[in-house]
């Protein structure tokens, strides 16, 4: 039994890899999953263990720019220090809307939106959005096209945007994203920024429910927890290099057609297969 819960963690962790870092909601894929990959361990377990599989998400992002996010690397000079601590001021001023939201409301927004119908409208609404915002800006030349071009102000309004993926199958990355296009980022500025602020966001989120849950695991909810995690690390670095090669020449309105296929999905699923 212990090895059969190892191997739905992994595949859980799998998805949570590749889920996390495109514009395609991790939510609405976990939903998904969950129906398929019951995990056997209790509801409290499993609901921290949903969001604390992120760790190994976020570990991929500080090894892939572990570099250029140290501050304090010796084979830096004194303004490539500064142009690292000025990633982390707008990573920081970027992540507050969504921080001091998500602690205001995370109880009122579980309670009233995180169902399979929520799920379901805000991939097909996104999915519509960034089809919309790609063709409108199919010939447009960004604005800010490195990120030490984006500014203090940007950064804080592309965080607003952030805190539309409070809602459920919006996707951080998703709106962060979209957001940052329609402020006129490049592709790979958006992309990169969006992994960026991801870090201070699921650090607070998975050390919440750690704290939480507590730290008295059982051997095998260790093991589970510590194989999604690493799964989810590994399928990370894979994802994040697979989507900053594509967005060099492709725009994200494939991803789009995907978010309004899934979301499809879920609702076929919900409305008409289990019932």
């Amino acid at each position: 039994m212990d090895f059969i819960e190892i191997l739905k963690a992994l595949l859980l962790g799998l998805v949570e890899g590749v889920t996390e870092w495109l514009p395609i909601s991790s939510t609405g894929h976990m939903i998904l999953a969950d129906e398929w990959i019951r995990l056997d361990v209790s509801a409290a377990f499993k609901e921290m263990f949903l969001v604390v599989i992120q760790l190994g998400a976020i570990l991929a992002v500080v090894v892939l720019y572990f570099h250029r996010l140290n501050p304090f690397s010796p084979q830096k000079s004194a303004r490539e220090r500064g142009e690292t601590l000025s990633v982390w001021g707008k990573v920081i001023v970027g992540v507050i809307p969504a921080g001091v939201l998500g602690v205001l409301l995370d109880r009122w927004l579980n309670e009233h939106f995180y169902n399979f119908v929520t799920v379901s409208v805000t991939l097909i609404v996104y999915g519509i959005l960034f089809i919309l915002v790609e063709n409108r800006n199919r010939n447009k030349v960004p604005k800010v096209g490195r990120f030490s071009e984006l500014s203090y102000r940007t950064a804080l309004e592309i965080g607003m945007f952030q805190t539309l993926s409070l809602i459920p199958g919006t996707s951080r990355s998703g709106a962060t994203i979209l957001g940052a296009i329609l402020l006129g980022a490049s592709r790979p500025v958006a992309a990169e920024y969006s992994f960026f602020m991801s870090i201070p966001i699921m650090l607070a989120a998975s050390g919440l429910k750690l704290v939480k849950f507590g730290w008295n695991f059982t051997g095998t909810e260790a093991a589970v927890l510590l194989s999604g995690s690493i799964a989810a690390f590994l399928v990370s670095i894979l994802s994040i290099r697979f989507l900053m090669r594509y967005i060099r020449n492709n725009d994200f309105k494939a991803f789009g057609w995907y978010r309004i296929a899934l979301g499809a999905v879920v609702l076929s699923y919900f409305f008409w297969i289990k019932r």
